[in-house]
This record gives C-alpha cells, sequence and structure tokens, in this order.
C-alpha cells in the first residue's frame, strides 16, 4: 500500500506538537513590583503627600503596582477614594495594598474597640478603592517617648507595669477575630506585619496568625524589620506571605541601615512559591526621585 506522504505529515505534526508542549518548562513567572506613596512622602517630602501625585510618579518609574499609606491620604470621602482608583487605572497600575496603624495593646477595652472599629473602616476604604489587602499592626506598647527611642532600643519595649505580653497576645487575636467579618464580606486580606510591638519577631507574628487561624488574616512581610540575623526569620514568615515590603536605604537610612541581599531573599521566596507582589518602602535619606529609581532597578535584577 502507497502511503500519502503529505496525509503521514498532518497525522503526526499535531501528536508531536502536544508532546513537544507538554515536555516543554513552564515560562519563569516573574514579581511584580509595587510602590509604597510612603517611599516618595516619608513623612517629610510635603510636595508628594498628594495619592495621586505619588500614583504619577510610580507610573512615570515604571512600577506595577502601588501601595497606599493610609495616614498620607488627605481625605476620605467616596469621591476622594474613586479619584484615587481611576488615577490608577488610568496609569496601568495596580491598587495592590493599602498599608494602616493599629493597636491592640492596651488594657482598656474601650480603647481597643476604637481601634477594632478603626481596622474595620480602613479594610471597607480598601475594598472601595479595589485593594485586595490591608497592613496590619500588633501595635507598641507605648512604653518609649516616641518612635526615635523605640528604633534607638532596637523595636524593644516593655509593656506597661503590671501588664503582660501573654494578656497583650490575647487582646490582639481576639481584635483581629472581630475584624474578620468585614475582611470576609470585603474580600480583603489582613497582612499582619513583623512591625514592632508583639510582631517584631516572626514568633509573635506566626502565634497571632494561626491564634485567629483564618484564610482573612495572613501575614506582610518586611525585609527590613528584622534587625539582626534577618534571613532565617523572614524565612519563617514566607509561607504566610500576601504582600512582600522591601526597604532599601539609598544615602543611608532615616533611622537604621540593613545590608539586604535582594537575590537571596527572592529566591527564598520562590522556593515557597511566593508569587505576589513586592512593595517598595524607600528608607533611605536621598532624594527619592534619584533613589527610588534605583531601588526598582535593584528589586527588578533580584527579583526578575
Amino acid at each position: 500500500m502507497t502511503v500519502d506522504r503529505r496525509a503521514f505529515l498532518a497525522a503526526t505534526a499535531l501528536p508531536l506538537a502536544i508532546s513537544h508542549s507538554r515536555a516543554a518548562d513552564p515560562p519563569a513567572r516573574t514579581n511584580r513590583i509595587g510602590v509604597s506613596t510612603y517611599s516618595f512622602w516619608q513623612f517629610r517630602h510635603t510636595d508628594r503627600r498628594n495619592i495621586e501625585t505619588c500614583i504619577d510618579l510610580a507610573a512615570e518609574m515604571g512600577f506595577d503596582g502601588v501601595e497606599i499609606l493610609h495616614r498620607q491620604m488627605e481625605a476620605e470621602d467616596n469621591a476622594t477614594l474613586q479619584k484615587i482608583k481611576r488615577r490608577a487605572f488610568a496609569n496601568g497600575l495596580d491598587l495592590m495594598g493599602f498599608s494602616t496603624h493599629q493597636s491592640f495593646l492596651s488594657p482598656s477595652a474601650e480603647t481597643r474597640q476604637k481601634n477594632i472599629d478603626h481596622t474595620i473602616k480602613c479594610i471597607e476604604l480598601a475594598y472601595a478603592m479595589g485593594i485586595p489587602t490591608t497592613r496590619v499592626n500588633t501595635g507598641t506598647w507605648g512604653t518609649s517617648k516616641n518612635f526615635d527611642e523605640l528604633m534607638k532600643n532596637r523595636g524593644i519595649e516593655p509593656p506597661p507595669k503590671g501588664i503582660t505580653d501573654e494578656e497583650g497576645f490575647k487582646w490582639v487575636s481576639d481584635s483581629f477575630g472581630l475584624c474578620l467579618k468585614t475582611a470576609e464580606k470585603c474580600g480583603v486580606v489582613m497582612g499582619l506585619e513583623n512591625h514592632w510591638g508583639l510582631g517584631r519577631t516572626p514568633e509573635g507574628v506566626l502565634r497571632v496568625v494561626k491564634d485567629v487561624n483564618s484564610p482573612w488574616l495572613k501575614v506582610t512581610l518586611d525585609t527590613g524589620n528584622f534587625l539582626e540575623d534577618p534571613y532565617d526569620k523572614l524565612e519563617q514568615l514566607a509561607p504566610h506571605a500576601v504582600l512582600v515590603q522591601a526597604k532599601t536605604y539609598f544615602g543611608g537610612g532615616l533611622w537604621y541601615e540593613l545590608d539586604l541581599d535582594y537575590p537571596r531573599i527572592a529566591k527564598m521566596l520562590h522556593k515557597h512559591g511566593y508569587r505576589g507582589y513586592v512593595s517598595l518602602e524607600f528608607e533611605g535619606k536621598e532624594e527619592p526621585k534619584t533613589a527610588v529609581p534605583k531601588s526598582l532597578e535593584l528589586l527588578r535584577k533580584a527579583f526578575g
């Protein structure tokens, strides 16, 4: 029997193509890089406090997304929220994080409730802007005179006399538990940051996350908040991370400076399957308009 050459080729081409496509490695996936509006403002560059100005700068510099610092916002009415969302969309940027402050480390039930109400409000603000995760804190004990003194003491702060850390952990876990219903309704994941207070250690962060035991409370991993031996500590939190905040310090640190090995950090995060955003928090003394683009280049190279 004579075999038609064209028919033979047509019959064998598709199985060969399928075989090759299955054997090929999937394309490598890089982390998207965002920037916190704090990187431009730093509580000191008054001309860059406006959130929409920061969004424009982020787009001009080539970022993929923007994380908004709540304390930087000048208004919270719905018209303002929708203008911010529209500005990001027009610039082709994701609004991918909302960085908030709260403290549940108080013996006063009234004070804790005020902070619960504040956290719920922030979750709703994030929802209104289409932001999927909000950074949260345990808070600090408030026994330091100010943040400068807290940093001078390497983030270590004793509780007030007569109060224990054990009591504080219960207050923190119970308070986050009361925020879960709103987080689930809004579809906004709370990310507990390793950010002083009872979140100063990976063990403290994980204790709260495991006590609350909900997919709506995970971890915001900050590369710059473990001041000694950071890599093993960061790795403990990596499996639970929903957002990574990456510190850089061009020009020297505002409070302190760490020599962070970002290729090593990226490799570790990829090992744990982290595919989410890396959000730049520039905390150096150099002019942000020059230091932030250098920081973006550093992070692209490490996480690419």
